[in-house]
């Protein structure tokens, strides 16, 4: 994975989002000293079954705060989206492009977007769109023509994102050794409790799925845990 960059904006569609992978890669570069902003596109608030959105929400939110912290992260922001419905389209466009303009990243960080897992498996609407969306809000951001209302907030256009990088992706092209930093992956994913809890899962089931993703990407780099990603250059 490339090193020289600064900034990073990592933009998922809902808490817990990161933390099923990426996160340790996220510890790693914020301990070298890199900053690193999460942009979550819901509050996660059709997450859990036995939960009502309007009390998921507040929760969920505490959670993913917590849980970014744990890896470094200081700065978290929810669009407001609708959970478990988000449709792509130019206010999800808008929305994105306008934090990108905010942020000034040179690495943007996104889910899979791609309509299957590694190894099979359906991947969810929300995942597919807001990863999507993404990367077309990637280009809007620099180009001023494109949401012209934006100039008005005050933000300009920045054509400085050179990556973007797909976690969990079926066709990763990149890895970063999160040797050092996975007990903080696996603290920051068990920090989402209401969310494991609601899904009948342990702290140990959280473990073993980390352990079990990081190792099998890890004997493919070439370390014993890494984080994998398709990386796109733009």
């Amino acid at each position: 994975m490339p090193d020289d960059w600064h900034r990073g904006l990592a933009m998922v569609a809902h808490p817990d989002d990161m933390e099923y992978g990426a996160s340790g890669a996220v510890a790693r570069w914020t301990g070298a000293g890199k900053e690193v902003t999460y942009l979550l596109a819901t509050r996660g608030e059709a997450g859990i079954d036995g939960m009502a959105p309007d009390e998921a929400a507040p929760v969920r939110e505490r959670e993913q705060r917590a849980s970014a912290a744990e890896v470094g992260v200081r700065r978290v922001e929810f669009l407001e989206h609708t959970d478990g419905v988000i449709e792509y389209g130019l206010a999800l466009r808008r929305d994105i492009a306008a934090a990108v303009r905010r942020h000034r990243p040179e690495l943007v960080v996104i889910t899979n977007h791609r309509d299957s897992w590694p190894g099979g498996g359906l991947n969810m609407a929300d995942h597919r769109h807001v990863g999507l969306a993404a990367l077309d809000a990637v280009r809007d951001a620099g180009n001023r023509w494109v949401f012209p209302d934006l100039l008005t907030e005050g933000l300009a256009p920045w054509q400085g994102v050179r990556w973007v990088a797909v976690a969990a992706s079926p066709m990763a092209t990149h890895a970063v050794d999160i040797g050092e930093t996975f007990e903080q992956a696996v603290e920051s994913l068990r920090l989402h409790r209401a969310y494991l809890e609601g899904l009948g899962q342990t702290p140990d089931d959280a473990r073993r799925f980390l352990r079990e993703i990081a190792g099998d990407s890890g004997r493919r780099a070439g370390c014993e845990l890494a984080t994998e990603f398709e990386l796109i250059s733009l």
